[in-house]
């Protein structure tokens, strides 16, 4: 067995394949000498050593899963496991607890550890966890998790992806709810399996019906030839059904008899067609509050929301700022030193700003901001952010009439009228038309609003 000190030198030969597991546990630890057995009769290389502070100076990105045994205090473990997983986020940290301390598990998990393994155990519950953990390594592949509420989502995706009942995503527009889903279909089904997608929100209603479930020649004016439907192409691997709170409700009905028979029949058809399909639906709307509202059914919101994911905005998860940044302009100029290209104030920039374009809005600025740069680095003007004070520029007092009394009070109702707009805008993701319908006004007269807004000089980022 060799001890860490040699890693190091190792570390730029390491290819995923080939990375070492990791033991931090000492003589005398419940499951130590099994963990070791099983790693080394599974083929891995262990690199083990006694305490956490002995991983100091060691290229952790080189490693595969680090094995790390709780200690019964959690006032001693917690404070070592956070340092790891502070200085290396992407680390598959994996603590090894007894049976006895199941629920100090959850909390580590909460914690940003990516899986347990509860002591004692057995050959096959290990090498199930490795085999999970070389899945979530060739999956996360371009997905970006630093944050705590990151892994656990992850975390939970892994858990889920296991099963084949239907999958429920939620969060608000740009949050990256097609990236999880294809997260789930690589890490669990065959690498040849196909993933189908479908924007229910964007397919016309009289189409959609079509598309979706498929029709044979002559089943309606210009079905010349039949068509498999999404299902059916989605068959034997994974069909994700996009703003599902968009769908009709006469379509409801038929696509909730699919998800119980697990058969289709396209139209015009006499044949039902078998399915082996996982389902992963998302939105961006409470599908409880479009139940009560009459546009949803309960018995479909049911048959999805088996195994629900909410993925938080990217305000609520600012240690995936930077980290979701760099991997952009890696994308976007992979012939630089990506690394250094955000200057200081930049970044500070971008952490102060509330995103309310999530994921989506950020990959825009930084695209933006690598053509629109002045020189080579990306300053905070480049960015073109909004002031962080607020989506509406403060109106100056001297702009008020001074003799105050009506007028005052009428242009004081104006601004407020106009950050319920914009307000309300947000959120709805930016989602006009949706913003439109809660306002009571039609996505037309919207547009008008906001371009005499601008006239007024209000600031507005969505």
């Amino acid at each position: 067995m060799k001890q860490f000190n040699q890693l190091s030198s190792q570390a730029a030969r390491i290819t995923p394949a080939e990375q070492q597991v990791v033991i931090v546990g000492g003589a005398g630890e419940i499951g130590l000498d099994l963990l070791n057995e099983g790693l080394a009769r599974l083929g891995r290389e262990v690199l083990r050593v006694r305490h956490p502070a002995e991983l100091d100076g060691c290229d952790l990105q080189a490693v595969g899963p680090v094995f790390v045994f709780a200690e019964r205090q959690p006032a001693r473990t917690f404070p070592h496991i956070a340092e790891l997983l502070q200085r290396v986020p992407q680390l598959s940290l994996v603590p090894v607890v007894e049976y006895a301390d199941q629920e100090m598990a959850a909390q580590l998990l909460e914690l940003g550890c990516v899986d347990y393994l509860l002591a004692p155990f057995s050959e096959s519950q290990l090498a199930a966890l490795l085999h999970r953990h070389e899945q979530a390594q060739a999956a996360g592949e371009g997905f970006v998790s630093q944050s705590r509420a990151g892994r656990r989502l992850l975390a939970m995706a892994q858990r889920v992806a296991q099963t084949r009942a239907p999958i429920l995503i939620t969060g608000e527009t740009g949050t990256g709810k097609e990236l999880m889903a294809r997260y789930i279909h690589r890490f669990s089904a065959d690498p040849q399996a196909p993933f189908v997608a479908v924007n229910c929100a964007a397919i016309p209603e009289q189409m959609l019906e079509s598309i979706l479930f498929g029709h044979e020649r002559g089943a309606f004016t210009g079905a010349v030839s039949a068509q498999p439907g999404k299902f059916e192409q989605a068959n034997g691997g994974t069909l994700l059904l996009d703003e599902i709170g968009e769908l009709p409700l006469g379509l409801q009905a038929k696509l909730l008899r699919v998800l119980q028979e697990q058969r289709v029949e396209r139209l015009g058809g006499q044949r039902e067609i078998r399915l082996d399909v996982r389902i992963i639906a998302a939105t961006n709307r409470d599908l409880q509050d479009e139940v009560a509202a009459g546009r949803f059914r309960s018995d479909l919101m049911f048959r999805l929301d088996v195994l629900p994911l909410h993925i938080s905005p990217l305000r609520e998860r600012k240690d995936d700022i930077l980290a979701l940044a760099q991997r952009f302009i890696g994308q976007y100029a992979p012939q630089e030193r990506h690394a250094e290209l955000l200057t200081e104030p930049a970044r500070q920039a971008l952490l102060a700003h509330d995103w309310p374009g999530n994921v989506r809005e950020l990959e825009n600025v930084i695209q933006r901001a690598l053509v629109l740069r002045a020189g080579l680095f990306i300053q905070p003007r480049d960015l073109g952010l909004a002031p962080p004070a607020g989506l509406v520029e403060a109106v100056p007092v001297a702009q008020l009439p001074a003799e105050g009394g009506k007028a005052a009070l009428r242009a004081s109702g104006k601004w407020a009228e106009y950050q319920h707009v914009i307000d309300t805008i947000r959120r709805f993701g930016g989602h006009k038309t949706k913003a439109a319908e809660s306002l009571g006004m039609t996505p037309r007269a919207l547009r008008y609003r906001l371009n005499a807004m601008r006239e007024q000089g209000v600031h507005l980022s969505f």
